[in-house]
């Protein structure tokens, strides 16, 4: 008798501590999402805006590795000297397809291939432009098969127009640009718009480390939960090619009628910026989830 009270006693008291375990879970849970949630006034959270920097920052390196690629050949023509840069290792495959007009390109990155940034990728970029390569201006097309970025899946293309000489005298490309992103965790977002991103610094060098570029834009953010963004910028982006991250420039992000401004600092190389809200409170704000 006194063992089958002992044994009673016993489920209780694991029946209790296991529903107390799913109370706590439960409510760690609802305030977790809670966080994500915004109101109508709310623009955007700090969790969010890092996916939507590194969501940003993919499409930036995707479409440059593909101009990366066709500069070589522009050079190349340009030059009458075989040309090569030296961004991408030698774990990426580039193979050509020469046809009567065009040239197709696939750049391979195999199961996983780090870039000279700390960047891993992994899959293939597919690249196509017209052969003749006497023209100034040309439009490339860019796809991605079976695509991660750092571990992130992408699917979607691109439309680029690259003008050798803007009225600048610099190298230029305008992306028409639509990708989705799925993360380990199964979130996923989708980002599209226009960029256009100025060759200031180190065209022709062959060294990737001298690359600057200044970007400009608008495009359109939906992020994890399913809420709109507008991202726009209002003072170029400089990108410097030794650096994981944007150095500089200003990035407005819209929703709701609301309008925050993302600042991202005064050249420096880190991976901050200053999150600026309509009322004028300012947050230093932590970017890019991958970084260890």
């Amino acid at each position: 008798m006194k063992k089958n009270l002992e044994q009673i006693n016993f489920i209780k008291i694991t029946t209790f501590f296991m529903a107390m375990l799913l109370l706590v879970a439960t409510s760690c849970s609802t305030e977790e999402a809670s966080t994500e949630e915004l109101s109508s006034e709310e623009i955007i959270s700090a969790t969010e805006l890092k996916y939507s920097d590194e969501t940003e920052m993919i499409s930036e390196e995707v479409t440059a590795i593909a101009e990366d690629v066709y500069t070589s050949d522009e050079i190349s023509f340009i030059s009458k000297i075989p040309h090569k840069t030296d961004f991408l290792p030698d774990c990426v495959t580039i193979t050509t397809v020469i046809t009567d007009t065009t040239k197709e390109k696939t750049i391979d990155f195999g199961e996983g291939c780090e870039l000279p940034n700390g960047n891993v990728l992994s899959g293939i970029i597919n690249l196509s432009y017209a052969k003749d390569m006497e023209a100034a201006t040309k439009s490339l097309a860019l796809s991605l098969d079976n695509f991660t970025f750092n571990g992130v899946a992408i699917e979607g293309s691109a439309d680029i127009l690259r003008v050798r000489s803007n009225e600048n005298e610099n190298p230029q490309s305008t992306a028409n640009a639509s990708f989705n992103a799925t993360w380990s965790d199964g979130d996923t977002a989708s980002f599209e718009g226009t960029r256009t991103r100025e060759w200031i610094e180190g065209y022709g060098s062959g060294f990737w480390g001298d690359n600057v570029f200044l970007i400009t834009g608008k495009r359109t953010y939906v992020g994890r939960e399913g809420n709109v963004f507008v991202k726009e910028v209002i003072e170029p982006l400089r990108r410097e090619m030794a650096c994981r991250f944007i150095v500089s420039g200003v990035l407005e992000i819209s929703r709701n009628d609301n309008t925050a401004s993302l600042d991202f600092g005064d050249g420096t190389c880190d991976a901050k910026g200053i999150l600026t809200m309509p009322d004028g409170t300012e947050n230093e704000i932590f970017l890019r989830r991958f970084l260890k």
